[in-house]
Formats: structure tokens, sequence, C-alpha cells
């Protein structure tokens, strides 16, 4: 009997964004790993003359880019699924019932996910296009549009929503029990971390400086909202409880800090190269721990909360079950958010502090975390994408 995928919504489109963040994670361990000396990201012309002589790198190298390739394919598929079930969907009464509740929230999965497909085109120009970094000058100003429009998007979905609640009082605290309201913050780090981007590798100053602005202005306001939804989610959660289905969201928690430590490196990095302002690695040290700290102790409390309330028996399956929760996706980003930071922490904390010696043996077991992680990572996305029948 063929497996019944539950309505439409648009947190459905977490399923492309969880590919897509998985594409990205498995470049992060080549980009760290394989030489580039002369650019700040791997490419191309740096990683096809290794592919063909051979030796371990080789391997690590193929290894990345037929998983990279496997996870775009995906991310590419349920993107365009997601477009063509949601502009059916904004024909329902569904869709106004959902843009009157605290569910309007879910809109904010769209440009998160967009400002996703941005970073994994870039990724992929880079580990396919020949020279491409000969014209990537003409790149950088062509993302700075592409994320001001996803900026745009986002900030039009949260003036329409904020402007309703606040105009009207329409938000419902009692059924606010989960931290699912900051996926509005999540979409505007997603943004904010593009720009950055731009301000760490391009040479040109005004794009660097629009990559800051842009990296800046998204990020403070991420900042002040972090501070909002998580007093006001905690809020409830300690008056009712949490909400079963929404216990994945504890983790968002967990990008969001991933983007925000990405971002502030980016832009330190970038200042360093551009303006002389010197980095001290002891900063970055302290600034990758803090943010691995508050990781930690975010995904400790989710799983404490998801193991007592049963989540994982109850909507995680190796075949289809019984019980299907479409923010069951969610659980997919905080995974490889993780992995993703954590690499940047042993590279950016303890390698270029000289803490840790790169390829050492106490590298390779700081290594075993992270791969560890992005295995059940994969593992839990095609338990979800079964159960979803996507």
């Amino acid at each position: 009997m063929e497996q019944k995928r539950p309505p439409y919504n648009p947190l459905y489109w977490l399923g492309a964004l969880g590919p897509g963040g998985l594409a990205v994670s498995f470049f992060v361990y080549a980009n760290f790993m394989v030489p580039h000396k002369g650019v700040p990201m791997l490419t191309f012309d740096h990683a096809y003359p290794m592919l063909i002589k051979g030796g371990s790198m080789a391997y690590l190298i193929g290894a990345v880019y037929v998983l990279f390739l496997i996870a775009t394919l995906y991310h590419f598929k349920l993107l365009f699924w997601n477009i063509k079930e949601f502009l059916a969907y904004k024909k329902t009464e569904a869709y106004e019932a959902m843009r009157t509740s605290n569910n309007e929230v879910q809109l904010f999965a769209i440009p998160l996910t967009l400002a996703m497909t941005i970073n994994v085109l870039f990724i992929l120009g880079a580990l396919f296009v020949p020279h491409l970094w000969d014209v990537v000058e003409y790149m950088f100003p062509m993302a700075i549009v592409a994320f001001s429009i996803t900026g745009y998007y986002v900030s039009k979905i949260f003036l329409e929503y904020f402007g309703r609640i606040l105009a009207h009082g329409e938000f419902d605290l009692a059924e606010n029990n989960s931290l699912a309201q900051m996926l509005s913050i999540f979409a505007y780090v997603m943004t904010g971390v593009g720009f950055s981007a731009s301000a760490a590798m391009s040479k040109t100053l005004w794009v660097e400086v629009a990559g800051n602005v842009g990296a800046i202005f998204f990020s403070a306001i991420a900042i002040l909202l972090i501070l909002v939804k998580l007093v006001l989610g905690f809020k409830s959660m300690f008056e009712h409880g949490i909400a079963p289905e929404g216990s994945p969201s504890m983790w968002i928690m967990i990008p969001i800090l991933t983007l925000l430590g990405i971002t502030f490196i980016r832009l330190d990095l970038g200042f360093e190269h551009h303006f002389h302002s010197e980095v001290a690695p002891t900063s970055l040290f302290f600034l990758a721990t803090f943010v691995l700290s508050l990781q930690v102790m975010f995904g400790k409390l989710g799983y404490t909360i998801m193991r007592r309330n049963k989540y994982f028996r109850t909507y995680i399956q190796w075949k289809y079950g019984k019980n299907q929760s479409v923010g069951s996706l969610a659980l997919i980003c905080p995974g490889v958010a993780s992995v993703v930071f954590y690499l940047f922490f042993l590279h950016f904390g303890l390698v270029h502090t000289h803490m840790v010696d790169k390829f050492s043996i106490a590298y390779f077991v700081l290594m075993l975390p992270p791969l560890y992680i992005h295995f059940k990572t994969v593992q839990y996305f095609y338990k979800v994408k079964n159960n979803l029948a996507l």
C-alpha cells in the first residue's frame, strides 16, 4: 500500500533545505582539508589535479564530489516539487487560515531554503567550472543582489506577520509552547551569512562593504529577535510544556548559532584581509568555543526532551509509520549545522591557534564526532523522507 503524504504546508520546504545543507557540509570537509593556496575556498582548479594524481586526498575529493552531487540532486528535486505544491496551496482555504494564525511563521521556510539554494549553486560552480575564480569578482555582485532579494522577501513576510500580530493582538501564547517561531530568525541569519561570504572573499571594495553591511544588518535583527522569541517560547513551555510535535524546534538554535558564528568569523577575517585589522587567533578560539558550547547545551536539552516525549519512536522510523509529522524535517538542519560549525571550531579554534596540529593523531580523533553526527543526520534524512513519502 502506497504511503500517503500529510497535507501540504510550507514546512515541506525544509525537505529541500536539509539536503541543500548536507551538500554544503560535504564540501566543508574538503574545503578545510584540501590545500587551495591563493584562494579562500576550494575550486575545481585545486581539486581536479589532486583527484587525478591519486592518493588519500583523491579519495577524499572523490567522495566529496559524489556525496555533494547526490545531496544537490535531492535539494533541487524537492525544491521544484515545493514550488509546484506551494503555488497550488496558495489557492486553498488552508493557506488563508494559516495566514491568520501562529503558523504564518512557516512561510519563512521559503526564503530560508532559497538562500540555501544560492549557496549550493555557488559551490556547484566552484567545484565543476574550471577557472571560475578568474571571473569570481563578477559573481560576487550577483550574490549580493541575490541575497538582497532574499532579504527583502524575509523582511516582507516579517513585517506582514508581525504587523498583523502587533496591530490586532492575534498571537496565541498558549500555542507558542515550542521554539517554532524562531524559524523567522533562521531565515534572517541565513541571509546574513550569505552576505558575509562576499564580504570575506571579494577584493572589490564596494562589494566587500555591501557584504559587511548586509551581514551586520540581518544578523543584528536576528539577535534582537532571539532575545524576544526565546523568552516568549520558554515562558509558554514552562507554563504548558512543549508541544510534542514541536519538539524538534528545540534544536533550531543550533543552525542559528552556526550561521551567526560563521558570519562573525568571516567578518573578522574579511576586516583582517581588507583593512589590515589583525585578528588575534585567541579571539577566534573564544568565539568558536562560545558558540559550540551553546550548541552542545541546546543539543543535549533537545535530545533529552525528545526522548522523554518519545518523539523518535513516534515519528522517526526506518519504514513507513503510522505517525507522520512534517515538522520532523526540521531534524536535518541541526545535524548539518552542528557538523559544519564543529569543523570551523576545529580548524579556526584549534588548528589556527596551533593547539592541534593538522592531520595529527589528535586531529583525526577530533574528526570522529562530526563524522558520527553526519552519519546519523543522513540516516534521519532518509527515515523522514520515507515516512513522509517524499
